[in-house]
Parts: C-alpha cells; structure tokens; sequence
C-alpha cells in the first residue's frame, strides 16, 4: 500500500486549518503552529493518524466488516461516493436523515419502498399506470434514490463509520456513538478529535486533500478484502484437499 509522502499532503494542502479565533483547544496537540491567524496542521501527526486509522480499517476489511463513508459537504461528495462504491462500502452523501442508524428498522422499510417502485417501472406489463402516475412514481423513486442510494445494499447497521468533517456530520457522529460503531473521521483545527476512536487531523474543505485522505483509507480497505479472499480460498482448497485424503 503506497503511503502519501510528506510532499504529497503539503501539495494537497492537507496542513491547513482553521482561523485561529475558530479553533477548538483539544486539536492543541495536532497543531504545528499559526500563520497569519490560520492554524498549521502538523503533518507528521497527520500521518501517524492515517496509518493507525489503515491498519484498523484494513482489520475491519479482511473480517467482512462494513464501513460507512459519510461526508455531505457539497465538495466532498463525488470524491467519497466514489471511494466507497470502489470497495463496496456503503455511504451518505447527500444528506443524514436523523435515526438513519439508530433508528435503521424505519430506513429499511423505505428501501424496500424505493425497490419495490423500481420493479413497478421496470414491469412492462404495468399497463395499469397511467402517464402521470408513472411520472409521480419517478419522482418519488428518484428523491429516495438521492438520499437512501448508497445505503440500498445494507442489510444491518454497518460496524464502522468513516467522516469527512465531524462537526458537520455531528448527528451522525451522535448516532455512531449510540450503536458503539467504531468511528474514523477526518478533523480539521475547529473540531474535537476525541469525538471520534480515530481522528485524523487535516483540512476538510479542499477536495484535494479530502481525497488523498480517503482514497488512502480505501486502499487499506482493498487490502483487507484482498486478504479476506485469500484467506477464504486457502480455507477451501485445504478442506477440499481433506477430503480427498
């Protein structure tokens, strides 16, 4: 797994905070220093947090855990929906309806709304329908494909949660919190990293550095399915040869 060089956070501008006035005092022991009145991310711990935050994902991969990538801020979206659809991995990236975890039963049953008009649409037969009705079906189809889309595949609460962005995504950090999920997220100088088990200090508003962080956890996510695979394989091939025997 190729790790970001020191170089290649400082290019994403991964080191820059907030406004001094804005900061919140536990970041203290991320922070390097202050440059006209913007606080500097020490980078060093920047990265310390990636790889603690990796290897934890990695263990949460191989074990057929699933991960949550939440970050409904407009410039982190595309960047998050498309790092967690290449592992697999659910998300929300629209917008966090209250009880989404805590109260998942609820959500389910709006899934199963949402499947249950794609099989009235995609049925020819339907001649029942009329035009309009067609209509105001896919529209309520697409409403719920906006905000339930990522999650369509998720049959239980996941077991971890990864955010760009706590103190934006504080409901659902409120909700993780209260189903004992395992949170990651990234935490710029304005937010309280102990509100997560795995902080990483860094910028949350440049998508450049928002992707290098994520898409170095979806690398040690891979690796964990990876080893998962070849894991299950080997376990097959030596009860098979077992058998034979």
């Amino acid at each position: 797994m190729e790790k970001p060089s020191y170089k290649d956070l400082l290019d994403a501008g991964v080191h820059f905070g907030h406004l001094k006035k804005k900061w919140n005092p536990k970041m203290s022991p991320y922070i390097f220093m202050e440059r006209k009145g913007i606080h500097i991310i020490d980078l060093n711990r920047t990265s310390e947090c990636m790889d603690r935050a990796a290897n934890v994902m990695r263990q949460l991969a191989r074990s057929g855990k699933k991960i949550l990538f939440v970050a409904t801020k407009k410039q982190a979206r595309d960047i998050v929906s498309k790092a967690a659809l290449s592992v697999g991995m659910p998300f929300v990236t629209e917008r966090w309806l209250g009880g989404m975890m805590t109260n998942f039963p609820t959500i389910k049953r709006s899934i199963k709304k949402m499947n249950n008009i794609d099989k009235m649409l995609a049925d020819g037969n339907v001649t029942s329908i009329t035009k309009k009705e067609r209509l105001t079906l896919t529209r309520e189809r697409n409403k719920l494909e906006k905000v339930l889309g990522g999650i369509a595949n998720l049959n239980r609460t996941p077991s971890a949660i990864f955010l760009v962005d706590i103190a934006h995504e504080h409901i659902a950090v409120a909700e993780a919190h209260k189903l004992n999920m395992r949170t990651f997220g990234i935490v710029d100088t304005n937010s309280d990293p102990n509100q997560v088990d795995f902080p990483i200090p860094g910028n949350d508003d440049a998508s450049k550095s928002i992707a290098i962080i994520t898409n170095y956890m979806v690398q040690a996510i891979k690796e964990g399915l990876e080893e998962r695979k070849n894991n299950k394989a080997q376990k097959e091939g030596a009860s098979k040869a077992k058998e034979q025997a």
